[in-house]
């Protein structure tokens, strides 16, 4: 580990990142190994495709989201979970407003 570290999280104190039209995103707890992140999507707004080197599992907190996940498309809401494959290309368009969980390993040293 190199140090990087946020071992508590406290809603209150995190601002929110402007990720996109209607996403916004906040960075949890991390370390160098393992990353947490709330990312909120308002109806209709859609993350960009993209693919990254790390291992990805998310939670729907609420709403209801389509996944895309190297083509393959599911429809998913609060409960459900995904996990995208590191380099897997993939996406998040919300049918409704809501909040997804991410977890990222290792961290995502581009979100801090």
């Amino acid at each position: 580990m190199n140090g990087k570290r946020l071992p508590y999280a406290r809603n209150s104190e995190l601002k929110w990142q402007e990720t996109g039209p209607g996403v916004r995103r906040k960075v949890l707890c991390y370390d160098d190994r393992m990353m947490m992140v709330r990312v909120a999507f308002e109806a209709g707004a859609k993350g960009v495709d993209h693919s990254h080197p790390h291992l990805q599992c998310s939670y729907v907190e609420s709403g209801v989201f389509e996944i895309t996940i190297a083509g393959r498309t599911e429809r998913l809401t609060a409960g459900d979970s995904f996990l995208a494959s590191p380099n897997a290309t993939h996406n998040a368009t919300a049918i409704e407003a809501g909040t997804l969980i991410d977890v990222f390993a290792p961290m995502r040293e581009d979100f801090v």
